[in-house]
């Protein structure tokens, strides 16, 4: 699957919840790596297999630049740029206990369109590996709101549905644009 397109909102794919990874090992892995290139690619650090055309739980993530200590598998690692990119099939996430903070999101799915999302911004991820090994990561700052935004994808919530309400609201006529244009 080389050269994966990236969909674009309103595609029904991002709006349905992604069927559980059944297959791993190599498929999975070359099904990352072309992700990770379309991902890189565009200029993002986070893609759902939804945002490929493929309604499975499965995303990656790749914040090189996050310098927050993280607990993979029980075992402190200072940076969590040190495991990256990482690769979740099947995840389940639980936000920790905290304020959710705001912070601008984009997604890559909805281009030039970004607004404020609240995140809790801790979280505990299980999930499974490139090889079906189960997981856990403990994160937070900007590795954890990348994994909930593409999980959210996986569940076929989109980072518009958690916009601040004044921020939907800006950002409504970008996404009237892109509806208009995925009619023609």
């Amino acid at each position: 699957m080389p050269d994966l397109a990236i969909v674009n909102y309103p595609d029904p794919v991002l709006r349905a919840k992604g069927a559980p990874v059944r297959e791993f090992g190599a498929p999975l892995r070359q099904l990352a790596d072309d992700m990770l290139a379309a991902m890189r690619a565009a200029r993002g650090m986070g893609l759902a297999a939804p945002q490929v055309g493929l309604s499975l739980q499965f995303f990656v993530v790749d914040v090189t630049r996050e310098p927050e200590p993280i607990e993979l598998d029980g075992k402190p690692i200072a940076e969590a740029a040190s495991v990256m990119p990482l690769a979740m099939a099947n995840a389940e996430v639980d936000i920790l206990p905290g304020e959710p903070d705001l912070l601008e999101e984009g997604c890559l799915s909805f281009p030039g369109i970004r607004g404020e999302v609240p995140r809790v911004e801790r979280c505990v991820v299980r999930f499974r590996d490139l090889d079906g090994a189960p997981r856990t990561l403990v994160c937070s700052g900007l590795l954890a709101r990348c994994v909930q935004h593409e999980h959210d994808h996986c569940q076929g919530v989109l980072f518009v549905d958690r916009m601040t309400a004044a921020h939907r609201l800006r950002a409504e006529p970008k996404i009237k644009r892109l509806v208009r244009d995925a009619r023609r």
